[in-house]
């Protein structure tokens, strides 16, 4: 009988030490990484902006996640990057590639070494990834072709500044020309890349304004760009324009539309915050929990919507001190 006792006591006793263990684990700090670009234009200083909130966010509610926000002027920096955040001990990544080629290697290592990894907004040409989330570069395009259509009433010459001569870019051009294709009254005078610059594109709308007499709207697709061609409109002292359409949804463009800005009355979202939703679902996927109150774990594909900010809703996306 006392043998039995004996074994009881030593029975217990290995359980709460393997309680102690599980507690241990539990307790574990759990260490995201984030790599993002360098802030060389208002969108991806918004990036940057939102890396960083999302990381004070999560340390103020919770004590047992450790984040490491870095950013990167080059691809070959942000390589190095990665690099340190693996060799930091990183659970999970979050990571808008610079150049998706060159970054490839690396987040193929990562992933494959068992982090958990989000790729934000840039896809590789081969996914290395548990979840890609990013905006809807097609629907962006649409959403501002069937806004401006309606604006338009279905007539009038529209020039097109791009972005970069890069697959969103297409993308997001190839939709905006199929909606207006739609529309007989409408004729795209021209189109041409900008590369999401501000100056790019104030140089590009001087050069539609002397090429083309009648102007009836301009669709820019970033409002970055938007604020250069609305300097560029300023300056020509041109007043056949009356409507301008960015994208994207930087605070100071939502600003002129719920200001009533006669010219610049929307625009449409493709939101730099998807870094920080890219955050939730690294630190809800690097700890096996369900995504809310699905039955399942994180997707391991997200793409947002792309949403028309007007003057009837753009109040409801102001983000007081953001970035963009």
């Amino acid at each position: 009988m006392r043998l039995l006792q004996h074994i009881g006591k030593l029975l217990l006793a290995a359980t709460f030490i393997a309680s102690l263990g599980l507690n241990a684990a539990v307790a574990k700090t759990l260490k995201v990484g984030v790599s993002v670009p360098s802030a060389d234009h208002g969108w991806t200083a918004g990036l940057l902006w939102w890396a960083e909130k999302a990381a004070d966010d999560f340390k103020k509610s919770e004590d047992d996640i450790e984040f490491y926000v870095v950013a990167a002027s080059s691809g070959s920096k942000q390589v190095g990057d990665v690099e340190d955040l693996m060799i930091k001990g990183i659970d999970a990544l979050v990571i808008l590639p610079h150049n998706p080629a060159t970054l490839q290697k690396v987040i193929e290592e990562a992933y494959g070494s068992g982090i958990y990894t989000v790729v934000v907004d840039r896809e590789l040409e081969t996914p290395a990834q548990n979840v890609f989330i990013a905006g809807d570069n097609a629907g962006l395009g649409s959403v501002s072709g069937e806004w401006l259509a309606k604006e338009m009433d279905g007539k009038g010459k529209v020039v097109v500044i791009e972005g970069m001569s890069i697959p969103i870019n297409k993308q997001r051009v190839d939709a905006f020309n199929e909606v207006i294709a739609q529309h007989k009254g409408m004729s795209i005078l021209d189109s041409q890349p900008a590369d999401w610059s501000t100056q790019k594109a104030l140089a590009v709308m001087e050069n539609y304004l002397q090429k083309h007499p009648e102007i009836d709207a301009v669709w820019c697709q970033d409002d970055d760009m938007l604020k250069g061609v609305m300097q560029a409109i300023k300056e020509s002292g041109r007043t056949d324009i009356k409507t301008v359409l960015g994208g994207a949804g930087s605070q100071d463009i939502i600003k002129m539309v719920v200001d009533g800005n006669p010219v610049v009355r929307a625009t449409v979202t493709y939101p730099p915050s998807m870094v920080a939703s890219g955050i939730a679902l690294a630190i809800t996927g690097a700890r096996h929990e369900m995504l809310g109150k699905m039955y399942h774990s994180a997707p391991s594909r997200v793409i947002l919507a792309a949403e028309l900010i007007d003057t009837n809703n753009a109040s409801e996306f102001v983000v007081t001190d953001a970035a963009y």
